[in-house]
């Protein structure tokens, strides 16, 4: 099993910063790699970000790429969502979640095995 817990999360400004982290425990080595997904109300849950556990390697949504980025902190098996330059569409439930299957499209929510409880990011105007 693996447990995901999401902070940081919390009301911005339009054009403010906020770093997500999520931190893993449990069956660590399983991991292929962890990605960030958000889901606004009435919405569905969309991809943001991606994290290549081994390699490092990473990726985004065109609608962040240039002002999210992604990084992890091994040591602690935490994965770290650096967001900047927020806007009002970026408010939505951000959910990191891993994946053990390296066959899969990591864009596609339904390919992940574990999923955090969410961190609420609210962009106000």
């Amino acid at each position: 099993q693996v447990q995901l817990v999401e902070s940081g999360g919390e009301l911005v400004q339009v054009g403010g910063s906020l770093r997500l982290s999520c931190a893993a425990s449990g069956r660590t080595f399983s991991f292929y790699g962890m990605g960030w997904f958000r889901q606004a109300p009435g919405k569905e849950r969309e991809f943001v970000a991606w994290l290549r556990w081994s390699a490092g390697a990473t990726d985004f949504a065109d609608s962040v790429r240039g002002r999210f980025t992604i990084s992890r902190d091994g040591a602690k098996h935490t994965v770290n969502l650096q967001m900047n330059s927020l806007k009002p569409e970026d408010t939505a439930v951000y959910y990191c979640a891993v994946k053990r299957d390296a066959r899969r499209n990591y864009a596609v929510s339904a390919n992940y095995d574990y999923w955090g409880q969410g961190t609420q990011v609210t962009v106000s105007s």
